[in-house]
Order: C-alpha cells, then structure tokens, then sequence
C-alpha cells in the first residue's frame, strides 16, 4: 500500500508486476480493493496499478463536493507523479466516467482505454430517470452502508452460488463513509462528455454486461460515435462484470490489450 499527495489529498494506490502501466479505476463506494482477480491475472504480463478514488477505500475523504472532472484530475496527477504515461486504463461504472474524461481532458496520458458497464454521461432525460435519482438520495440518507450494500449486493449476485461475493461485497460496501459517498454520488449527477466522444482517437474497448442496469443498446449508440472503438457484450453478467464473469472479462481485455501493447 502506497500513497501519493496530489491535488490537496492523499490518493492510495497498489503496483503490481512489471510491464506496460495498466491503471485500473472502481466504481461508486467501491475500492482498488475490488480488482483483485484481475491483478493477479494481468501483472504476469504488465505493470498493474490500482488507485482507490477520492472519498473511497484508503485514500482522503475531504468533504465535498466532488466532481468527475476533480477525479479525472486527481488520476491525471497520479499518472504523472509516477511518471507511467501513456497508460492503458480501464474503468467501471463510476470508473469509466472518469476514464472517459480523462481522455478527453488528457489525452496524451492514455494509450488505449476500457469501459466497462458505463458511459459518457449521467444525464436524466425524462421524469422517471430523474425520480430514480432523487429516490436513491433518500435511500442513501436513511439507511446505513451496510444495508445498501445488501440491497446492492443481492441485485448485483442474485445467484445462490454467489454467496461468497454478496458475503465480500456487504463487508467491504459497509466500511464507507457516508458522506464521501454521498458526495461522490453527486458529482455523477448531471456530468456528460457526449458531445467530446467523436474526438476520441485512442483505441476503445466497451466492455457491456447483458443485463446491465443500461441497456447494451444505448451502449452500441454511443460507440457507433468514435472513432476507434468496438463493444463486447459479456452474457450472464450484471453490473459488476470483473466479479460475476471473471474468466470471460480477463480474456476480453487480454485480447483487446494484446493488439495495442
């Protein structure tokens, strides 16, 4: 466990094995923590480096409020200070909105990049996307993080044979802070990168669960809109893809990764 002082804080970050830099980026109330499967799999062949963002894991938890473009910056900061760039960079959920910004705010640090489950905007377009918003704001002020990250956890493993990951996921989602949650799940809220995508040249990789909380459909629209990018739909899987289909999601990225070393 290592740390860095950037941009007022203190970001924790993991390197593992040796190679070309692979910078791998959690989603919401998640940590560098959750990409254990792939670390051991990947830093065989490439220097693996994981980084828990702002308000999650090990790193500072400064009061809010926080922004996508604060935790590009802060990744940004990181890759530079450690002197690693160009990096390939994967990331999920809230992860692979950063990733995306990063690109676009930087992209001169990235060689290729992975997006998993995620997209280029959180935006509401109708009424009912917005009440979804404003009711996970009261679910997330009324109960604790561990009874969140049951009811996340069972829609994520709904399986009886993921008993483990539900078990893991429950542990780790109630060691949170609430606040730095919260903060982190507003800077989501209204952020888009939609009209920049088109001039994303790096090669892409849009990693899409069957049965995401999006639909793989508005995941094809968006990727139809760069450049250089292609989509691979993962079955069987939901939101968190690099858990529930380990051995499908390595492979995917392995390949995508071995056409652009």
């Amino acid at each position: 466990m290592s740390k860095l002082h950037v941009n007022g804080i203190h970001l924790n970050y993991e390197i593992s094995g040796q190679g070309q830099p692979l910078l791998f980026i959690h989603g919401l109330g998640s940590s560098g923590q959750d990409w254990e499967e792939q670390v051991s799999f990947f830093s065989k062949d490439y220097m693996v480096i994981t980084i828990d963002v702002r308000g999650h894991g090990q790193s500072s938890k400064p009061p809010g409020p926080y922004s996508i473009k604060l935790f590009a910056e802060d990744t940004a900061a990181c890759i530079r200070s450690l002197e690693f760039s160009p990096v390939h960079i994967v990331g999920i959920s809230m992860g692979g909105m950063i990733a995306f910004q990063l690109a676009i705010s930087n992209p001169e640090l990235i060689k290729s990049m992975t997006i998993v489950n995620s997209g280029p905007e959180m935006a509401a377009h109708s009424f009912k996307e917005r009440l979804q918003i404003i009711q996970r704001l009261l679910i997330f002020r009324l109960f604790s993080m561990q009874k969140i990250g049951e009811v996340i956890s069972g829609r994520l493993f709904p399986k009886a044979e993921q008993k483990e990951l539900r078990s893991m996921m429950i542990e780790r989602w109630a060691k949170n802070d609430k606040l730095a949650y919260m903060d982190s799940f507003k800077a989501l809220l209204g952020w888009s990168v939609m009209e920049h995508i088109g001039s994303l040249n790096c090669p892409a990789l849009v990693i899409a669960a069957d049965e995401d909380y999006t639909s793989v459909s508005s995941k094809e629209a968006y990727v139809s809109k760069m450049p250089n990018a292609q989509i691979v739909v993962i079955k069987d899987s939901r939101h968190a893809t690099p858990l529930d289909q380990t051995e499908q999601f390595n492979k995917t990225l392995a390949s995508f990764l071995s056409k652009h070393a």
